[in-house]
């Protein structure tokens, strides 16, 4: 449920369509006040974007999101919202530059925003949609592409060579099985294409078994190819940068992740800029480095029984927090991600 206003509600009354996982949390976190200025990196259906609004009368939101039919059907809500929300279709990777063109200014590492949210993976609305290729649940086109642009997952299964295959989905799906359905599915394309979210869910289920009550046997090698498609560890990796890069001091940053992957990144990035990198009598002394971070969520927060209960899709969500310190931003490099095949050499097959 949301702070603030009615939740039910929601911004000048409206119906709120979508309630995100752990907002009341999120925006707890936040420490959401009046004039204050908050990115919402992954706008999605607006469930964040309302929880933010309706917390303070005088804030302002910026959303972004890669998705164009998720910006699209936020235009009613920046209506609702009288001038205090900004929609931009967008890669959260880029987030420092779209602030400086909404703002209509270049602060020049001078943090100008008091909170950033992501909420990672995909939406409801991008599952629910058979012709977005996302689920395995619907049979459609195997597409999932965030932004309807580049390659699509029918032209990575199309094309890539066995080993490639079987490293994308070991590192990004975490299936063990990973060689066992990447030779599956090199078999089965070279008897006819592989076109459709069933065909592949049936491939990947011939191969991979799973007991009453676990998972579906293609929920590795989906999200797996997802998460290739999109770059989605690459985008996470640079969008912490530059939410780093537009946080004021005290501003306050909060990410909810679903898979190990997303979280591990978030959790390595957060204790890299929270403080000097360990001593070891080994090794030379490394130089100082302040904290950018105050961390804030010794662990990261879950989702109660009631939520889980209410909502499934919250049962692996965790969220992390922190605080931006006074430390002015440097130019270090973003987080490692997991080394993966280039998608050009992956297009070039082998």
């Amino acid at each position: 449920m949301m702070t603030g206003r009615d939740a039910r509600k929601g911004v000048a009354g409206g119906p709120v369509r979508h309630i995100p996982v752990l907002a009341a949390t999120a925006v707890e976190f936040l420490s959401v006040h009046n004039d204050g200025l908050y990115v919402d990196a992954t706008f999605g259906a607006g469930g964040y974007t309302r929880a933010i609004l309706a917390a303070a009368d005088q804030v302002k939101v910026l959303g972004l999101d890669r998705d164009r039919h998720a910006i699209a059907r936020g235009y009613s809500l920046v209506e609702t919202a009288g001038g205090r929300l900004s929609l931009v279709q967008s890669r959260f990777s880029v987030l420092d530059s779209v602030l400086d063109s909404v703002l209509h200014e270049v602060a020049g590492g001078v943090g100008r925003a008091d909170g950033v949210v992501f909420d990672l993976g995909v939406s409801s609305d991008q599952l629910e949609s058979a012709e977005r290729g996302f689920s395995f649940r619907l049979d459609g086109p195997l597409d999932m592409r965030m932004e309807s642009e580049g390659p699509s997952a029918a032209d990575i299964v199309a094309v890539a060579g066995e080993h490639d295959l079987a490293r994308i989905i070991a590192t990004l799906g975490e299936e063990r099985r990973a060689r066992a359905v990447a030779r599956a599915i090199v078999r089965a394309r070279a008897a006819a294409p592989i076109r459709t979210t069933g065909a592949l869910a049936e491939i990947v289920a011939k191969v991979v078994r799973t007991g009453p009550g676990e998972i579906h046997p293609a929920t590795r090698t989906f999200q797996a190819l997802r998460l290739f498609v999109n770059d989605e560890l690459g985008e996470l990796a640079r969008g912490l940068c530059a939410a780093e890069r537009v946080l004021k001091p005290g501003g306050r940053l909060v990410v909810v992740s679903f898979h190990s992957l997303e979280d591990r990144l978030v959790k390595t990035f957060l204790a890299a800029r929270s403080g000097p990198p360990g001593v070891s009598r080994h090794q030379p002394e490394a130089p100082y480095r302040p904290a950018y971070f105050r961390v804030l969520t010794k662990r990261p927060v879950t989702p109660g029984a009631d939520e889980v209960a209410a909502n499934p899709r919250a049962r692996s969500a965790k969220l992390r927090a922190a605080e931006r310190t006074t430390a002015p931003v440097d130019d270090g490099d973003p987080p490692a991600i997991p080394a993966l095949p280039a998608l050009d050499d992956v297009l070039r097959g082998g």
